[in-house]
């Protein structure tokens, strides 16, 4: 039985790091990105044009963009109840008080992960609704990473599971 897994993008705002995630998504054969908020999105082919967010996601993405499921849902709250009725565990990758080391995690699938805004992280309403917060030690002088980077180690540890 395949064991769903897929992303919660919320109020990501650099192109870049949508792009990025992405690709690593492909890698770890994710089910599906929501990107929700003002997260930019791949094209959608609506336009004849592309936006500049989207040519910058799209060199990023190395056409990852293509193969891995994407929908765009301005309310992330609509995400969470569809994912709630599907028995998703929400899991959030944030810092804070509460969350657990991503190593000592114990995943239960079908599981959604969520990855917030890169300077503030993922707003407190949000969390709330989130089932479980990991984290990923930090032991340098910085005490965050670049979202795409931290949601590659996540991903990775999380598909160990598989």
């Amino acid at each position: 039985m395949k064991k769903e897994f897929c992303l919660i993008l919320h109020n990501v705002r650099s192109a870049h790091n949508v792009g990025a995630i992405f690709r690593t998504a492909d890698g770890c054969g994710i089910d599906h990105i929501y990107l929700t908020g003002y997260t930019p999105t791949p094209p959608d082919g609506s336009r004849p044009f592309t936006t500049k967010p989207e040519r910058k996601l799209i060199k990023t993405a190395l056409g990852s963009h293509e193969f891995v499921a994407w929908s765009k849902v301005e309310n992330v709250d609509e995400v969470f109840e569809d994912l709630k009725k599907r028995n998703f565990q929400i899991v959030a990758l944030e810092q804070g008080e509460g969350s657990i080391d991503y190593k000592k995690f114990e995943p239960e699938f079908p599981l959604a992960l969520v990855l917030g805004n890169e300077p503030v992280g993922i707003d407190d309403e949000t969390l709330q609704k989130c089932d479980i917060m990991i984290d990923i030690p930090m032991r340098g002088q910085k005490n965050s990473l670049n979202v795409s980077v931290a949601a590659g180690i996540a991903m990775y540890e999380i598909m160990s599971n598989f």
